[in-house]
C-alpha cells in the first residue's frame, strides 16, 4: 500500500504546484508589471570609494563630486545602447554640462579603449568593476543616469539612454531647477518629476 501512495503523490504533487501557480498568476492579472527602482531618489548618493578609471591607483570618494548639479552616467564598453547615447553625451559635454562617468562591470582595457575611440565626455569616470556601487544606487543596467544636485542628492533617475527628447523635456529642466538656489527642495523635486 505504501508504494501505491508514493506513486499517487508523484502525480498529485506536480498538479498541486501547477494549481497554486495558476492561482498566483490569476491574482496578478491586470496589475502593473513595471518595476520602478527608486532606491537613491531624493537621498544622498551612497558613499563610495572607487578607483579612478584613468588612474586606478587613485581613489575617488563623494568628496570629489562636483559642488554644482551634475549627471552621474553609468556606462560600459559592452553596452550597445551606450554607443547610441555617446554622441549625445559629447554634445552635452560641448555645452558644458558636468558629467561624472561610472564605468559599470567593465574590464579596464575595454573601458579605456572605448573612451579613447569615442572621446571622453566626463569630468572623470570611476570604476565599478564588480557592480556593487551600482546595486547601492538601484541600477538595473546601463546606460542609466542620475541627476544630482551640488550637495550630492539624487533628484532624478533615468533608465536607458539620454537623447534630445528626454533631455529637453525632463533632464534639462531638472538641472536648471537644481541650480536655482531660490527654489525650495519641494519645488526642485516637482521640477524633476
Amino acid at each position: 500500500m505504501a508504494a501505491s501512495n508514493k506513486r499517487a503523490w508523484i502525480f498529485i504533487l506536480p498538479l498541486l504546484i501547477f494549481i497554486l501557480a495558476m492561482v498566483m498568476f490569476y491574482f496578478r492579472l491586470g496589475k502593473e508589471t513595471d518595476v520602478k527602482i527608486t532606491t537613491a531618489m531624493n537621498k544622498p548618493l551612497p558613499q563610495f570609494s572607487l578607483p579612478l578609471l584613468s588612474d586606478t591607483t587613485r581613489t575617488m570618494t563623494n568628496a570629489d563630486l562636483p559642488k554644482t548639479p551634475f549627471l552621474l552616467n553609468a556606462w560600459g564598453s559592452w553596452c550597445p545602447t551606450c554607443f547610441v547615447e555617446h554622441p549625445f553625451l559629447m554634445q552635452l559635454h560641448a555645452q558644458g554640462v558636468p558629467m561624472i562617468g561610472m564605468n559599470y562591470k567593465d574590464e579596464l582595457p575595454d573601458a579605456l579603449g572605448y573612451l579613447n575611440e569615442h572621446k571622453d565626455p566626463f569630468i572623470y569616470s570611476i570604476q565599478d568593476l564588480d557592480g556593487s556601487y551600482g546595486l547601492d544606487l538601484g541600477l538595473t543596467g546601463a546606460p542609466e543616469t542620475f541627476v544630482v544636485d551640488g550637495r550630492g542628492i539624487v533628484f532624478k533617475h533615468v533608465t536607458g539612454e539620454i537623447n534630445q527628447e528626454n533631455w529637453k523635456a525632463q533632464i534639462e529642466p531638472c538641472m536648471i531647477a537644481l541650480a536655482d538656489d531660490k527654489l525650495t527642495d519641494d519645488a526642485k523635486i516637482n521640477a524633476c518629476n
